[in-house]
């Protein structure tokens, strides 16, 4: 399955953050909820909230609403999709 030009760059644009990569490092041990994240980052909600949008919408990372706190993990699915994103772009075409 081929992605658009613009899903490709929301998938890379998921890693070019530190914050982000944090988060992403945060996420391996599991789901974490917001509330975790930010402790852990010491970051502002406002700025959790555009680093998880911008995570989701890449798909590497899926978010559920528990009463009023999100919880987040990382995608198998999305982190498959963007492990083969890179490999198709960095293979040499013959």
């Amino acid at each position: 399955m081929e992605l658009s030009d613009k899903k490709t760059a929301d998938i890379f644009k998921a890693f070019c953050d530190e914050n982000r990569v944090k988060i992403l490092k945060l996420l391996q041990g599991g789901e974490k909820c917001a509330c975790v994240l930010l402790d852990d980052l010491r970051i502002s909600q406002p700025t959790l909230s555009h680093h998880m949008k911008i995570l989701c919408d890449s798909g590497i990372v899926v978010g559920r609403k528990e009463g009023k706190w999100m919880h987040y993990s990382i995608s198998q699915e999305g982190a498959q999709k963007a492990v083969s994103v890179l490999q198709d772009m960095t293979t040499p075409i013959g």
